[in-house]
């Protein structure tokens, strides 16, 4: 959903913006991920054992799932008039459901607050990262991004 100014992503508070396209966590994906954090634990990069561990398959890094967060949240949240979109934090952050490899996900998007800083806004908004077929989501994120104008 596209919004044009401050005072549109105000108005846009309350407001579930929909979901994004669905993506497929491959073993690569996951493999990369443990490369450029040094996380090379063997529930997330060894099939081979992990077939007798706790999930039955590789899972995804919890934070490799935080992280594709940032990939889904401009699918669904466009402030095409902002010189700058930065990530703030994070308010909270839960994984209620382990990624197994080969899963897809989406996320769904709720602005829940907007407030004036310098320059711009501050938006919070809940990212639910959903499992395709599963009860529970993998990530649900209050994140906190500021769009400067």
């Amino acid at each position: 959903m596209e919004f044009e100014s401050g005072e549109a992503l105000k108005a846009g508070v309350g407001t579930h913006l929909g979901y994004s396209d669905w993506m497929t966590i491959d073993q690569t994906r996951i493999d990369t991920f443990a490369e450029a954090t040094g996380d090379h634990q063997w529930i997330h990069i060894d099939p081979e054992r992990a077939k007798d561990g706790p999930f039955g398959t590789t899972i995804a890094h919890g934070y490799l799932t935080l992280s594709i967060t940032n990939l889904f949240l401009p699918e669904l949240l466009v402030v095409p008039t902002a010189t700058a979109g930065v990530n703030y934090g994070a308010n909270k952050v839960r994984f209620p459901a382990p990624v197994p490899v080969g899963s897809r996900i989406r996320m769904g998007c709720e602005i829940l607050e907007v407030t004036d800083v310098p320059g711009g806004v501050q938006v919070v908004t809940r990212n639910t990262v959903e499992i395709e077929g599963s009860e529970k989501p993998a990530c649900v994120v209050e994140a906190i991004s500021r769009f400067l104008f």
